[in-house]
């Protein structure tokens, strides 16, 4: 079993950028694939990206592709999403999540496929 906390979010303007990390518990967070999700007002959750249990395959949403990057720190049991140019469509509440190692790429944009999730930050991004 693995526990999650999210850390960075905030208030930024449109253009701007915002890191979140998301610290792990547990000896084996290496065997975790790690994802973020969002989630706005009124909408289903969203996948944002996905990164495997080395950190050598990433995986993004079509929205926030070419503007946030994943990665990983097994050393340091954290997963970070990196955003940038931010839009105000990106205003969410942004989960962190752990799953198995997923077999398809597929798998990653499904929130049903990952086990443990954190309580979420909220970043909002005014225009």
């Amino acid at each position: 079993q693995v526990q999650l906390v999210e850390s960075g979010g905030g208030l930024v303007q449109a253009g701007g950028s915002l890191a979140l990390s998301c610290a792990a518990s547990g000896r084996t967070f290496s065997s975790y694939t790690m994802g973020w999700f969002r989630q706005a007002p009124g909408k289903e959750r969203e996948f944002v990206a996905g990164i495997s249990r080395g950190g050598g395959s990433t995986y993004y949403g079509d929205s926030v592709k070419g503007r946030f990057t994943i990665s990983r720190d097994n050393a340091k049991n954290t997963v970070s999403l990196q955003m940038n140019s931010l839009k105000p469509e990106d205003t969410a509440v942004y989960y962190c999540a752990a799953g198995p190692l997923f077999y398809t790429s597929s798998a990653y944009y499904r929130a049903g496929q990952y086990a443990y999730w954190g309580q979420g930050t909220q970043v909002t991004v005014s225009s």
